[in-house]
Protein backbone atom coordinates (compact mmCIF):
# COMPACT_ATOMS: atom_id res chain seq x y z
CA UNK A 1 0.00 0.00 0.00
CA UNK A 2 2.81 2.37 0.97
CA UNK A 3 4.75 1.74 -2.34
CA UNK A 4 1.48 2.63 -4.36
CA UNK A 5 0.99 5.64 -1.99
CA UNK A 6 4.26 6.86 -2.92
CA UNK A 7 4.03 6.00 -7.03
CA UNK A 8 1.26 8.27 -6.88
CA UNK A 9 2.78 10.86 -4.80
CA UNK A 10 5.49 10.86 -7.54
CA UNK A 11 2.95 11.83 -10.38
CA UNK A 12 0.98 14.18 -8.59
CA UNK A 13 4.33 16.04 -6.70
CA UNK A 14 5.96 15.96 -10.39
CA UNK A 15 5.72 19.54 -11.87
CA UNK A 16 6.20 19.16 -15.93
CA UNK A 17 6.05 22.78 -15.88
CA UNK A 18 8.66 23.50 -14.59
CA UNK A 19 11.38 21.34 -16.56
CA UNK A 20 9.84 22.46 -19.81
CA UNK A 21 10.51 26.12 -17.93
CA UNK A 22 13.74 24.86 -17.48
CA UNK A 23 14.50 23.35 -20.96
CA UNK A 24 13.00 26.99 -22.95
CA UNK A 25 14.06 29.55 -20.13
CA UNK A 26 17.07 28.13 -18.21
CA UNK A 27 16.82 31.29 -16.12
CA UNK A 28 13.40 31.07 -14.54
CA UNK A 29 14.38 27.78 -13.06
CA UNK A 30 16.48 27.72 -10.05
CA UNK A 31 18.77 23.94 -10.03
CA UNK A 32 16.91 23.30 -6.63
CA UNK A 33 13.45 23.63 -8.04
CA UNK A 34 14.77 20.79 -10.60
CA UNK A 35 15.50 18.46 -8.11
CA UNK A 36 13.04 15.57 -7.07
CA UNK A 37 13.66 12.96 -4.87
CA UNK A 38 12.03 9.85 -5.53
CA UNK A 39 12.20 6.18 -3.97
CA UNK A 40 15.15 4.12 -4.91
CA UNK A 41 14.63 0.72 -7.65
CA UNK A 42 16.77 -1.67 -7.96
CA UNK A 43 16.79 -0.29 -11.80
CA UNK A 44 18.81 2.77 -10.21
CA UNK A 45 21.63 0.47 -8.74
CA UNK A 46 23.78 1.01 -11.55
CA UNK A 47 24.17 5.16 -11.52
CA UNK A 48 23.85 4.53 -7.52
CA UNK A 49 27.06 2.40 -7.81
CA UNK A 50 28.92 4.56 -9.65
CA UNK A 51 28.31 7.50 -7.02
CA UNK A 52 29.45 4.62 -4.08
CA UNK A 53 32.16 3.69 -6.21
CA UNK A 54 33.52 7.16 -7.13
CA UNK A 55 32.99 8.74 -3.45
CA UNK A 56 34.69 5.85 -1.61
CA UNK A 57 37.83 3.89 -1.34
CA UNK A 58 35.96 1.36 0.50
CA UNK A 59 32.48 1.42 -1.24
CA UNK A 60 29.28 -0.82 -0.64
CA UNK A 61 29.11 -3.54 -2.60
CA UNK A 62 25.51 -4.04 -4.76
CA UNK A 63 24.68 -6.88 -2.37
CA UNK A 64 24.71 -4.37 0.61
CA UNK A 65 22.26 -1.99 -1.31
CA UNK A 66 20.14 -5.01 -2.12
CA UNK A 67 19.91 -6.02 1.53
CA UNK A 68 18.66 -2.47 2.43
CA UNK A 69 15.84 -3.20 -0.13
CA UNK A 70 14.64 -6.63 1.84
CA UNK A 71 15.37 -5.34 5.52
CA UNK A 72 12.77 -2.49 4.19
CA UNK A 73 15.32 0.47 4.74
CA UNK A 74 13.84 4.06 3.19
CA UNK A 75 16.07 3.96 0.23
CA UNK A 76 16.09 7.09 -1.97
CA UNK A 77 17.23 8.96 -5.14
CA UNK A 78 17.46 12.41 -5.59
CA UNK A 79 17.44 13.94 -9.72
CA UNK A 80 17.55 16.09 -11.84
CA UNK A 81 15.64 16.18 -15.27
CA UNK A 82 18.12 13.70 -16.75
CA UNK A 83 20.04 11.68 -14.57
CA UNK A 84 20.84 10.66 -10.54
CA UNK A 85 22.64 13.32 -8.51
CA UNK A 86 22.83 10.84 -5.39
CA UNK A 87 21.19 8.90 -2.96
CA UNK A 88 20.41 8.10 0.94
CA UNK A 89 19.37 5.14 2.92
CA UNK A 90 17.68 5.21 6.32
CA UNK A 91 16.71 2.65 8.96
CA UNK A 92 13.88 3.84 11.17
CA UNK A 93 12.55 1.55 13.92
CA UNK A 94 11.56 2.04 17.53
CA UNK A 95 11.25 5.63 17.69
CA UNK A 96 14.72 5.95 16.11
CA UNK A 97 16.26 6.80 12.53
CA UNK A 98 19.84 6.14 11.86
CA UNK A 99 20.92 7.56 8.60
CA UNK A 100 23.22 5.04 6.64
CA UNK A 101 24.68 6.95 4.13
CA UNK A 102 24.45 10.33 2.03
CA UNK A 103 26.30 10.27 -0.92
CA UNK A 104 26.02 12.83 -4.27
CA UNK A 105 28.14 12.64 -7.73
CA UNK A 106 31.42 14.66 -6.91
CA UNK A 107 30.34 16.93 -9.88
CA UNK A 108 27.09 17.50 -8.56
CA UNK A 109 28.90 18.57 -4.73
CA UNK A 110 28.36 21.74 -2.93
CA UNK A 111 25.20 22.52 -5.05
CA UNK A 112 21.89 21.70 -2.43
CA UNK A 113 21.94 18.13 -3.56
CA UNK A 114 22.97 17.12 -0.19
CA UNK A 115 20.97 19.60 1.98
CA UNK A 116 17.74 18.03 -0.35
CA UNK A 117 18.46 14.69 0.18
CA UNK A 118 19.21 14.97 4.59
CA UNK A 119 16.04 17.48 4.79
CA UNK A 120 14.18 14.84 3.00
CA UNK A 121 15.11 12.33 5.55
CA UNK A 122 14.21 13.94 8.51
CA UNK A 123 10.78 14.54 7.02
CA UNK A 124 10.58 11.18 6.73
CA UNK A 125 12.03 10.36 10.07
CA UNK A 126 9.10 12.85 11.28
CA UNK A 127 6.82 11.20 8.99
CA UNK A 128 6.82 8.09 11.34
CA UNK A 129 7.25 9.82 14.33
CA UNK A 130 11.03 9.67 15.59
CA UNK A 131 12.13 10.93 18.12
CA UNK A 132 15.67 10.95 17.45
CA UNK A 133 17.59 11.18 13.81
CA UNK A 134 21.35 9.56 14.85
CA UNK A 135 24.21 9.23 11.98
CA UNK A 136 28.12 8.61 11.98
CA UNK A 137 30.63 10.78 9.46
CA UNK A 138 34.13 10.56 9.26
CA UNK A 139 36.04 13.44 11.13
CA UNK A 140 37.66 14.28 7.51
CA UNK A 141 34.59 14.65 6.06
CA UNK A 142 34.50 18.33 7.03
CA UNK A 143 31.30 19.19 3.84
CA UNK A 144 29.11 17.00 5.45
CA UNK A 145 30.17 18.02 9.01
CA UNK A 146 29.82 21.58 8.42
CA UNK A 147 26.28 20.50 6.41
CA UNK A 148 25.25 18.07 9.22
CA UNK A 149 26.05 21.22 11.78
CA UNK A 150 23.93 23.75 9.83
CA UNK A 151 20.87 20.84 9.83
CA UNK A 152 20.68 21.46 13.89
CA UNK A 153 22.97 18.25 14.07
CA UNK A 154 24.95 17.70 17.41
CA UNK A 155 27.71 15.45 18.04
CA UNK A 156 27.43 12.68 20.79
CA UNK A 157 30.27 10.64 20.89
CA UNK A 158 33.30 8.91 18.90
CA UNK A 159 33.15 5.54 17.62
CA UNK A 160 36.68 3.88 17.80
CA UNK A 161 38.21 2.65 14.03
CA UNK A 162 34.86 2.50 12.81
CA UNK A 163 35.49 3.31 9.39
CA UNK A 164 38.00 1.27 7.09
CA UNK A 165 41.01 3.82 5.70
CA UNK A 166 43.98 3.53 3.54
CA UNK A 167 46.08 3.08 6.71
CA UNK A 168 44.19 1.36 9.04
CA UNK A 169 40.67 2.65 10.41
CA UNK A 170 39.12 5.95 10.79
CA UNK A 171 36.88 7.03 14.18
CA UNK A 172 33.52 7.71 13.15
CA UNK A 173 32.12 11.29 14.88
CA UNK A 174 28.16 10.65 16.37
CA UNK A 175 25.89 12.76 15.59
CA UNK A 176 22.44 13.07 16.43
CA UNK A 177 19.03 15.27 15.83
CA UNK A 178 16.48 15.62 18.42
CA UNK A 179 13.14 16.04 16.52
CA UNK A 180 10.34 17.79 18.60
CA UNK A 181 6.48 17.92 17.83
Amino acid sequence: MRELLQRFKDIVVYDADREFYAKIFPDSVSRDDLLRMRRMTGKDLSAVLTIENTNYDFPWSEGVFKDCFKAGYSCWVCEDVDRILGYSIVSIAVGEAHILNISVAPEDQGQGVGRKMLTHLVDVARWYKTETVFLEVRPSNIGAIALYQKMGFNEIGIRKDYYPAQEGREDALMLALELFY
